[in-house]
């Protein structure tokens, strides 16, 4: 372990144990060749059921396509897990040699009890329904498999329309959405964005290119 994770390590373990079990500490190691595997450390990984060795999140993709010197910290927004649950999160860039990004530090709180409690004094004060225009939590995937299924459900929600009814520049938009958020940086990606969205390899890559030109 080199000095940095070792003190990552460290913080983690300090701010697990300040804030407790609704605290999840996340250290991703955005160096490793095998990035589908980059969570190195983990404390209450029951927040969001995730263990040691599991795949990265949209937020780990997102970072390995973006330059790293426009990068800033994410910090107190809102994501959810698989069975509900709603998490306070915030993200931290750990930097190396040259401002690349070595390690992510992620803090993910369950403040599911919380709400519960909030949304019923709202409705005891509130005089009128608040309209909601905030967007919905992203959600927190254990590998890259179910991450890959996600960022395809949102780039169908973006289009809005099922693939059945896509014209050529719907399934351009899902592409380009799915090539932003780094999609396929994962394995195998291609082949199945091209099953889904029932079009050919060489046609996945022909609206990859259309979208660099535009």
């Amino acid at each position: 372990m080199d000095t940095k994770l070792e003190l990552l390590t460290q913080i983690a373990l300090g701010i697990a144990t300040h804030f407790g079990n609704n605290c999840e500490v996340v250290i991703h190691d955005l160096r490793k060749e095998d990035i589908e595997s980059s969570i190195v450390y983990i404390e209450n990984g029951q927040v969001s059921n995730r263990k040691l060795g599991d795949g990265p999140s949209e937020i780990v993709l997102e970072t390995l396509k973006k330059n790293p010197d426009l990068l800033k910290d994410r910090l107190s927004y809102l994501t959810r897990t698989d069975d509900g649950r709603i998490l306070k999160s915030s993200t931290m860039y750990i930097r190396g040699k040259n401002n690349t990004i070595d390690y992510i530090l992620a803090l993910n709180y369950d403040i599911t009890g919380l709400l519960t409690i909030d949304n019923s004094l709202k409705s005891l004060l509130s005089t009128a329904e608040a309209e909601d225009d905030e967007k919905q939590p992203r959600r927190i995937t254990h590998n890259v498999n179910d991450l890959l299924d996600a960022l395809i459900e949102q780039s169908v929600a973006l289009v809005g329309k099922p693939v059945a009814l896509m014209s050529k520049d719907d399934k351009v938009a899902a592409i380009q959405y799915l090539n932003d958020a780094g999609a396929f940086l994962v394995t195998r990606s291609g082949d199945k964005v091209s099953n889904y969205f029932g079009i050919s390899k060489f046609t996945l890559y022909s609206y990859m290119d259309t979208n660099k030109e535009k």
